[in-house]
């Protein structure tokens, strides 16, 4: 999964600020106080599918009697739930875990575990190199869980870092972490089969494979009923879901399960992501035109506009097939769809003439935001052992200004298209500067800024856009 950050968020932050804050989002654990006996804090690193294991985790945790708290001097149990697909994410664990050991030294009995893509990708190395870590466990061994603290609290180290090609937690109801009690996030598959070459994600997360649609749509159920607004259907590669029941009688794709999903409730908003420009089907973009509580806004990256980097990078298209799919959007959901990417500045051997086509790219799609980064080579990845990182450091970063400059130019543009328009918002709560405002986004995951007057959070609110910034819109809420 991609890193979660809009270009609010860039706004006022030099190049070099915005790839490190989209390097390594972070999340904490929020309290729940039910009276349990143990406390348990977890720090969730990188993309909204460790955010969603977190959950799975803590209502494991739940069972085996913890409570979560957001303070770490409380905790018995720490866990970092971290990510490797970049060393950026693996460096900010590593100075945590340093800190950490304030905490471990005035409380020796406290657990410290490292879960997730970091603890998959190290493995043991991880207790030898980090002496105050107890455990390392890998994302489908979480069931695991209450085995290995037994054996932490025993005196022993303890490792789970095995690969499943079934693991999906379809039976187990997440717990909930930092919700906004508006939106939510539903993991429908895990792993990934595409191998691109610049990846760690198919060895930390192993191979693909797609959840019960049935346990799917019964969890979105509960969120309807729970009051929730808006639901987010998670994978690395969604349109490449498919399930079929053991009898054989029943298949779902992604744009059948998307469908299921959108008919529970009009008034819950459905998002989706990722998307892989190979598999973004038109059946897909047809069934977001047919229902209007579908957003249309898609992440679709590209990571290169150059047809032989692309190749390089094992994306199994050209620059040809994403402008294809591109059209498509555009046709058939209309300009105003929202359209983000991903983009790696000075992949291995990318020339300059090959930079200059991602810029051009950009100009023809007119991303209303990316997450952008210069490509770091990772340990154990394809490109790490065919391809040479010989593009100079000086000059990733410069390429990296340049897209990064490229696109404020094009979040801006579309910025504009969308003021003197009302849009639907769904209030997620006050703004960042103001409790006087509210906060929330429209249809295209765009933030949208307006008087709270006697409006409230989870309210969907009609907002006449007056202005706008690089990664804002502002406005005032019509009754």
């Amino acid at each position: 999964m991609d890193p979660i950050i809009d270009l609010d968020f860039i706004d006022n932050r030099t190049p070099e600020q915005a790839t490190a804050a989209a390097s390594c989002d972070t999340k904490v654990t929020a309290e729940t106080n039910t009276g349990k006996s143990r406390k348990l804090y977890i720090e969730s690193y990188g993309c909204q599918m460790n955010f969603s294991d977190s959950e799975i985790v803590s209502s494991i945790m739940f069972e085996q009697g913890f409570d979560t708290t957001a303070h770490i001097e409380q905790a018995d149990v720490v866990f970092l739930n971290t990510c490797s697909i970049r060393e950026k994410a693996e460096t900010t664990v590593r100075n945590r875990l340093g800190q950490i050991n304030y905490f471990k030294k005035k409380k020796p009995e406290m657990v410290i575990g490292i879960l997730g893509c970091m603890a998959e990708r190290l493995k043991k190395s991880l207790l030898e190199e980090e002496k105050i870590v107890d455990l390392v466990v890998g994302p489908d061994a979480y069931r695991d869980l209450p085995n290995l603290i037994s054996e932490v609290d025993g005196g022993q180290k303890a490792v789970n870092v095995l690969l499943s090609r079934e693991e999906t937690y379809a039976d187990i109801n997440p717990i909930r972490l930092n919700s906004n009690g508006v939106s939510a996030f539903i993991s429908i598959m895990r792993g990934c089969d595409n191998m691109c070459s610049f990846c760690v994600v198919p060895f930390t997360r192993g191979r693909e494979r797609s959840r019960d649609a049935h346990s799917i749509v019964r969890e979105a159920e509960a969120l309807v009923a729970q009051g929730y607004k808006e639901v987010t259907l998670l994978g690395q590669n969604v349109d490449s879901y498919k399930w079929a029941s053991e009898d054989g009688t029943e298949s779902v794709n992604f744009a059948q399960l998307l469908e299921m999903v959108a008919k529970l409730s009009p008034n819950m908003r459905v998002r989706f992501s990722t998307s892989h420009p190979k598999d973004i089907t038109d059946e897909v973009l047809y069934t977001m035109k047919k229902y209007d509580n579908i957003c249309k806004y898609i992440h679709l990256p590209a990571q290169s506009g150059n047809s032989r980097v692309l190749e390089l990078m094992n994306r199994t298209y050209d620059r040809a097939w994403y402008l294809n799919r591109v059209d498509a959007i555009r046709a058939i959901l209309g300009e105003d769809c929202g359209i983000s990417s991903d983009m790696i500045a000075g992949f291995c051997s990318e020339t300059e003439e090959e930079h200059q086509d991602t810029l051009s790219l950009m100009d023809y799609v007119q991303y209303d935001y990316s997450y952008m980064f210069f490509y770091s080579e990772r340990p154990g990845t394809l490109a790490a052992r065919k391809l040479e990182d010989d593009v100079p450091l000086e000059v990733k970063k410069r390429r990296l200004a340049e897209i990064i400059e490229k696109q404020r130019e094009c979040s801006l543009n579309r910025n504009k298209r969308d003021v003197g328009r009302m849009h639907r918002v769904l209030v997620e709560g006050f703004s960042k500067k103001s409790d006087q405002q509210l906060s929330g986004r429209n249809d295209q995951n765009k933030v949208v800024i307006f008087d709270k007057k006697h409006y409230k959070k989870g309210d969907y609110v009609n907002v006449f856009v007056n202005d706008c910034s690089v990664g804002t819109l502002f406005g005032e809420a019509v009754d």
